[in-house]
């Protein structure tokens, strides 16, 4: 069985080792793509946006739906989730305005992965705190060895975070 390159691999193999702008990230598919490298990278932007958006603006709502208390759920008749689908309704173009307000897109990239790594550590706790207890899970407790594992990753995540401010 031969094994494909990974893109990272490929583009390393061609020299391109940082990429920090929009503009970067459109020539990396040049090695592979050749003089379609632009029409390769604008249909990858194009697909990921169109199922992005679907996907940010229901999860935004989701979270702002069960955070409220609103009757929540795209199985739902519009009229009878009217918040609900008015916020999927208001994300969407408040997350196309994103586009035009001068933000570095690689940039929020990164922070936004910075800001998710260190917020997962309290969530990962919680939810095992939370997973561990009979008054909360009732027969479905988690058992041992799940239990460990992810108080192991808890704390892989954790002390990741830890040596990313400390090297930082």
């Amino acid at each position: 069985m031969t094994r494909k390159p990974h893109a990272a691999a490929t583009l390393h193999a061609h020299g391109i080792l940082d990429i920090a702008t929009s503009a970067q990230a459109a020539e990396a598919p040049r090695p592979i793509g050749g003089p379609f490298a632009f029409a390769l990278f604008a249909s990858g932007i194009i697909g990921i946006g169109l199922l992005a958006i679907s996907v940010l603006a229901g999860s935004s709502a989701y979270a702002l739906g069960e955070a409220l208390g609103w009757t929540t759920g795209l199985s739902r008749a519009p009229l009878d989730a009217k918040a609900f689908y008015g916020a999927i309704a208001a994300a969407t173009p408040i997350g196309t305005g994103f586009n035009f307000a001068g933000i570095d897109p690689v940039k929020a990239l990164f922070w936004c992965a910075v800001v998710n790594g260190v917020v997962a550590v309290p969530l990962m706790a919680t939810m095992m705190v939370m997973a561990s207890q009979t008054k909360v899970m009732g027969r479905f407790v988690l058992p041992g060895p799940p239990r460990a594992m992810g108080w192991l990753c808890t704390g892989v995540m954790a002390t990741a975070v830890g040596i990313m401010f400390v090297t930082w």
